[in-house]
């Protein structure tokens, strides 16, 4: 009995002493989730696939590198459809029913704001991507946008350009024209450029947001058009910046300067779709392989990139999101590794006092929690003869005209001249 007793014992401590050994390693063994939306169907998904893959890429890349703290990573997301009224639902299952380690936005302002009130309930460090201005109206401290319109006054910056280059030219424009869609991205982008156009004295002669559902942009170019402005910015989201574009050729807008805060004409699918149409508009953009950012970090995720852009169906030069979708996934994982776990205090504090490296170039968090300085170029779209990508892989497709430290060349001026 003693023997039955003792052996019994024994193999009751040999189980303890596995167990003890063996739960650390499972646990070792459990990916580190980060959950988050993206635009995978609806107006935002040209750029939400390509962004996607970008983040599938640093997933892959950081588990053949053995993972983040000794452990895999796994992305958990959904398709918010580029409708602002699913993120609320999708935020709060990924926090209570996923309990994801860690969250991230999608891609797009419209999509940003309206998951922040979930992740402040929660009390949880968000890294955004491509927000503008996303938390002016928060002002939510463990808030931090990944996107190049930075600095105190990220409304403004995101115009910036546009309104620099107007006022380069000779003689200087006197009257403008705004419009946008009535939602959160096109409001943050007007305020902004109001402030500019304070700045600059120029007279304000149309001023109107219109519906997101809007289809035929005919109208308002036409309206317009009766004021006869010398600049005319528009502050759209792609499906609004091809109807637009779109409209504008078919009224036969007469304007000297175009464009300024146009969503999409940035995704290759869309280029392709307008083709000569985009000829002579000026707009924002963030990143270019012709331009000075253009990293031999950055043109070897490119690479990788592109590779794999055609098989998965996505935007195949990938120019736009896909740097910062990698990039802000970079930020993450320095932050991550920084503080050695995942403590959501510690990942704010160390996300506000660092600078960290990324495939776009050195990032740092001012104290709004958007970049500390500013990099938005402005390109003038020119001599595209065609529906072919091929075109769109010259500079010559795209010359870069602000900031002068970038520049490339002369803004073509005026608009009406340009040929389409």
């Amino acid at each position: 009995m003693l023997g039955k007793r003792l052996t019994g014992a024994l193999l009751s401590a040999a189980a303890a002493i596995t167990l003890a050994f063996a739960t650390p390693a499972q646990a070792d063994d459990k990916p580190i989730t980060i959950g988050f939306g993206m635009a995978l169907t609806g107006g935002l998904a040209p750029n939400g696939k390509a962004a996607l893959l970008a983040m599938q890429i640093w997933e892959e890349n950081t588990n053949a590198h053995g993972g983040l703290l000794g452990r895999p990573v796994k992305l958990v997301y959904y398709d918010d459809q580029s409708n602002p009224s699913t993120i609320p639902g999708l935020y709060t299952k990924l926090l209570d029913v996923d309990h994801v380690d860690l969250v991230v936005s999608g891609y797009a302002t419209n999509m940003i704001a309206p998951a922040m009130p979930v992740i402040m309930q929660h009390n949880r460090t968000f890294l955004s991507l491509f927000g503008l201005a996303a938390n002016s109206e928060f002002q939510y401290p463990k808030y931090f946008s990944f996107t190049p319109t930075g600095g105190p006054t990220p409304k403004q910056t995101f115009t910036e350009g546009f309104f620099a280059i107007a006022m380069a030219q000779n003689p200087q424009p006197k009257t403008i024209a705004i419009v946008g869609a009535d939602a959160e991205f096109a409001h943050n982008a007007i305020d902004g450029a109001l402030e500019l156009v304070k700045k600059y004295g120029l007279k304000i002669v149309y001023n109107q947001t219109y519906p997101p559902s809007t289809s035929d942009y005919s109208p308002i170019i036409r309206a317009i058009q009766a004021t006869s402005p010398d600049v005319v910015l528009v502050c759209s989201y792609p499906p609004d910046s091809v109807g637009i574009l779109q409209a504008a050729h078919e009224v036969g807008l007469k304007t000297k300067l175009f464009g300024g805060g146009m969503v999409g004409l940035q995704s290759t699918a869309i280029k392709v779709r307008l083709g000569p149409l985009l000829n002579g508009v000026v707009d924002y953009d963030y990143w270019l392989p012709w331009s000075k950012l253009a990293s031999p970090e950055a043109v070897a995720f490119l690479k990788e990139y592109q590779a794999k852009a055609g098989p998965a169906g996505v935007d195949s030069l990938g120019y736009y999101l896909p740097p910062f979708a990698y990039g802000y996934m970079q930020v993450l994982q320095q932050a991550v590794e920084g503080i050695k776990g995942l403590d959501q205090d510690k990942l704010a504090d160390y996300l506000r006092s660092h600078t960290f490296k990324t495939v776009v170039g050195d990032v740092k968090f001012g104290p709004n929690g958007e970049w500390s300085e500013p990099r938005v170029m402005d390109v003038q779209f020119r001599d595209i003869k065609s529906n072919d990508a091929e075109q769109f892989s010259k500079p010559t497709a795209e010359v870069i005209l602000w900031p002068p430290s970038l520049k490339t060349g002369d803004v073509v001026y005026p608009y009406t001249d340009v040929p389409k």
